[in-house]
This record gives structure tokens, C-alpha cells and sequence, in this order.
């Protein structure tokens, strides 16, 4: 896209504006080993460990996506008062150019741990540690102040839903209401809650599974991809719908009735985890700048097809994007930003 340096240019020019990210803030851990021999105690593999590192996941890698593009990011969340919410507020705390000031710690839930087993690069097992219980009404007025506080200086903000207890309907009508008020554009990652007549929202990201839940369409080509965007424009009142579809790539359709199907840019896929996280932080970085959603689109696209291409949540960097954008496909499969591990915080 030749429009592509230029936006990268804009958002390089306006690097002290603000991103905030509100949403379920998670720690993924990743277990690494190899399994040479099935068990005798029961017929499951024997991973003999290797290594193990974690990383910030869900809104937390939103924020390192921002980062990694040279953004500055607001975070606004929750976590428990244990050791996985300890890493988190300190992985925040150590990156330059992040608040995380609004990150809350509620002593009465566990934050929200994945762990992944590992071998042979292949995922074999995902342990869930987590509560999906509704933040308490506390902590929601406490979030909402905070959030009120810092909008006037925020370009633009996302709101990443896991379906972890932060994000639910009443909250949204009131940071979407908040948001209209300053004119801050608001990127939507749905995941559970009902988006029937939410509002104008800048954009609204479902996955094809989410798209398909929310529209009640089957979603298995272009045309299907455009009859549910266009029921959730109805349904909704966004402004833009993106639908991610993986593989096939995304299918974007606004309000004034432009579709536009952008084929994958993915060259190998080793991982899909956090690719909405990339889309949502490019597309924020790109708004806040004054650019149009077409064109964030197809940056965020290209964005998402670097960072499958890596293994485990991952980030894009910059020079990825130029490089893409220049004809020349990153290789380096590196991206991830481990957490620094400490006696009595591994």
C-alpha cells in the first residue's frame, strides 16, 4: 500500500498522544519441553521440560503492540493480589511509556493466568487459571473516574474484552458516552456481551466466530463476510465493522456502505494468539492520528500477518512494517517480550 510509510510517518510524528487500553489484563505463561515417550501411568505424552517464559496477554499485549510502535499507552484494568497480578503491574510499571496507575488490585479474584505446554513447537495442553465474575460496582466507579481523568489527553481508545469480568454493557455505555463527549474515537475487541444498538464506536473487531455469534450469519466467504458485516452495522450502529477471518483474511464495511475484502498477508502461520491484539493497536495508533479506518485497516492487516508468523503472544515492531510495506517479508520470528522472572515471582 503506498499510503502505508505514510502512516507510519504520522504515527511516528504524533508519538506523544495517548492510546488507553481498558480491558482484561492476563499473564501468559509458556511451559517449553519434548516428548521422546508416552506415559505408562496413562496414554499421554511425557513432556520433559526445557525452558519457560512469560508474557503480558490480552489487553496487556494490546499495550505492548502500542509499544512496539513506538505508542504511548494508558492501561486500565484488574488484577488479583497474587503473584500473576504482581508480574503484571511490574512488567507495566518497567515499560517506558506506559501508565499503568489504573491497573486496580482486587484481593477477592485470582488474575487471569494462561499456561501453555509446549513441544515441538506444537501447543498441547492450555491450563486456565481465572474468575469471569462482573467487577464490583467499587471498582467499576473507580475505573470510570480514572478513566474520565486521563480522556482529554488520549488520541483514541480500545477496549479489549476477554470475557474475564472488566468489560460488560453497563460499563461500555458509559465510556462510550464519556468518549463521544471529547470526540476520542473508541476501537471495540468484542467477546461476549450484547452489541445490539451500542452506539457509534469507531470500529467493532469480531473474529469470524464472533461475527458469525453476534450477526446469526454463517460466515465461510466474502459475500457471507459482507451480509454479516452489513447485520452488524444494523444491529449495533457502529460505524465500521472488521471482521478478522484468519486465514482468509479481514472483511471491512462501514456505515456509508463500503465493503472492502482484504486477502491475508500472512507468508506462514505458527501462531494465531494475539493477532486481534496487533489489529486493534494499529488501528487506534492510526485514528488517533486523523488517518481513515480504510487505510488502518490495511495496515493492521499486514500487521497481523507478520505477527502469525511468530510463535506465542508476539508483538510488530516498526521496521517490520516498513520492510513488509517496502517488499521485503520479515523473517525473524523473535517479537515477544518475556517477562523478567524474580526469586518468589516466577
Amino acid at each position: 500500500m503506498t499510503g502505508g510509510m505514510v502512516l507510519l510517518q504520522q504515527i511516528a510524528r504524533s508519538r506523544a498522544m495517548q492510546i488507553g487500553v481498558l480491558g482484561d489484563y492476563m499473564l501468559d505463561e509458556y511451559v517449553i519441553g519434548s516428548v521422546t515417550r508416552i506415559s505408562p501411568e496413562s496414554p499421554v505424552p511425557v513432556v520433559e521440560h526445557q525452558s519457560r517464559y512469560s508474557t503480558l496477554g490480552g489487553a496487556g499485549n494490546v499495550v505492548m503492540n502500542i509499544r512496539s510502535l513506538g505508542g504511548v499507552a494508558v492501561s486500565f484494568g484488574l488484577v488479583g493480589n497474587d503473584i500473576g497480578g504482581r508480574r503484571i503491574k511490574r512488567a507495566l510499571q518497567e515499560e517506558p511509556g506506559v501508565s499503568s496507575e489504573h491497573i486496580f488490585v482486587d484481593s477477592g479474584r485470582p488474575t487471569t493466568v494462561k499456561t501453555r505446554i509446549i513441544a515441538q513447537h506444537q501447543q498441547l495442553l492450555r491450563i486456565d487459571s481465572e474468575s469471569t465474575a462482573p467487577m464490583s460496582p467499587r471498582f467499576r466507579a473507580r475505573m470510570i473516574a480514572s478513566l474520565r481523568s486521563e480522556l482529554p489527553r488520549m488520541g483514541a481508545l480500545i477496549v479489549s474484552d476477554y470475557a474475564k469480568g472488566v468489560v460488560n454493557r453497563p460499563l461500555f455505555d458509559e465510556v462510550l458516552k464519556a468518549c463521544a463527549d471529547l470526540d476520542v474515537p473508541v476501537i471495540l475487541d468484542p467477546k461476549a456481551f450484547d452489541l445490539t444498538a451500542v452506539g457509534p464506536v469507531a470500529v467493532i473487531t469480531p473474529n469470524e466466530r464472533e461475527a458469525e455469534k453476534f450477526s446469526g450469519y454463517k460466515i465461510d466467504c466474502d459475500t457471507s463476510a459482507e451480509l454479516g458485516g452489513r447485520a452488524l452495522i444494523e444491529k449495533t450502529g457502529a460505524r465500521n465493522i472488521l471482521i478478522t477471518r484468519g486465514e482468509h483474511g479481514m472483511t471491512l464495511v462501514s456505515d456509508a456502505g463500503e465493503i472492502v475484502h482484504m486477502p491475508t498477508q500472512s507468508k506462514e502461520v505458527y501462531d494465531v494468539t494475539g493477532a486481534g491484539d496487533t489489529v486493534v493497536a494499529l488501528l487506534a495508533l492510526v485514528l488517533a492520528t486523523g488517518g481513515n479506518v480504510r487505510d488502518a485497516a490495511y495496515l493492521a492487516n499486514l500487521a497481523a500477518g507478520i505477527v502469525v508468523g511468530k510463535m506465542g503472544t508476539a508483538t510488530v515492531t516498526e521496521k517490520e512494517l516498513e520492510s513488509a510495506l517496502a517488499g521485503r517479508w520479515p523473517i525473524d520470528v523473535t517479537g515477544r517480550r518475556h517477562l523478567r522472572a524474580e526469586a518468589g515471582l516466577a
